[in-house]
């Protein structure tokens, strides 16, 4: 690392909070053990429903670490069947198959299957146990496992994320600004190893240390109000550029970066 990298670096550290002694979730997504049989299409969603109009009941929108992008996603019209083996410390009970026999019938023809996997829940017919299974109904940031760059997105409380993509719970649109800066993006590279053709693994372990400082809500205002200006034009499809830009002159400025900092982020560099 160039001493100008260590400088950045240094200021970043004495100036933020590390995310993991933040108060936000930060996991993994759901993990089925089976995707072929619980991640279903439209069509088969309409059938399932169609055939017994409870199975809407446990059938949630589900995005893959490839359909979050940066700010937004690209909803695949894909579908999770969330029959949740429940978690009685949070008094969430079990999804009663019997309950669907639309959605027991379907995920009959994978049973044999469905009955070896080593992670399932209380069932063969129920996904594997997962604590936080309730921080899925939250108002989240996602954002896929394997990237080029940051491509953090807002989900809404109604989509749920699949491994191997990432969520931190509750949503927060300063921390969304932060976490797809250019300043973000270099400390949290510099944790780990970028593979062949740039793409870097943004896993939680090295997510949760990135240090962001902890600021009133009056202090993020002005961040918060780019960032919804940025989600609005991802609406579009219109281009961000130029509000981007913008919030990442906020951030050089609020980790305190000098000129000769701030002009590295615009030079070819290993690390962008």
């Amino acid at each position: 690392m160039s001493p100008i990298e260590q400088s950045i670096k240094g200021k970043i550290n004495s100036i933020g909070v590390p995310l993991k002694d933040w108060d936000i979730h930060i996991n993994y997504g759901i993990k089925t053990g089976l995707n072929e049989a619980f991640i279903i299409d439209s069509t088969t969603r309409d059938a399932l429903i169609s055939a017994d109009s409870k199975s809407a009941e446990v059938i949630r929108p589900i995005l893959r670490g490839r359909d979050i992008k940066r700010y937004s996603c690209d909803f695949a019209d894909l579908w999770i069947i969330c029959t949740q083996t429940g978690n009685k410390d949070r008094d969430i009970p079990p999804v009663e198959i019997e309950q669907y026999p639309a959605i027991k019938a379907y995920l009959d023809q994978y049973y044999p299957m469905l009955e070896k996997r080593l992670d399932k829940g209380i069932t063969p017919y129920h996904l594997r146990s997962c604590a936080y299974m309730d921080d899925f109904s939250k108002q989240k940031i996602a954002w896929g496992n394997l990237c080029l760059s940051a491509q953090y997105a807002w989900v809404a409380d109604t989509v749920l994320i699949n491994n191997p993509a990432n969520i931190i719970v509750p949503g927060d649109k300063f921390l969304l600004g932060i976490l797809n800066s250019k300043i973000a993006d270099f400390y949290i590279r510099s944790l780990g190893v970028t593979r062949n053709g740039g793409y870097f693994e943004y896993k939680p372990m090295f997510v949760e240390k990135l240090p962001v400082p902890l600021l009133a809500p009056d202090e993020k205002a002005p961040f918060v109000s780019i960032v919804d200006r940025i989600l609005e034009l991802r609406k579009t499809g219109e281009s961000t550029k130029d509000l981007e830009s913008e919030l990442d002159c906020l951030i050089f400025n609020l980790y305190k970066l000098s000129e000769e900092e701030t002009a590295y982020f615009y030079h070819d560099n290993e690390l962008q």
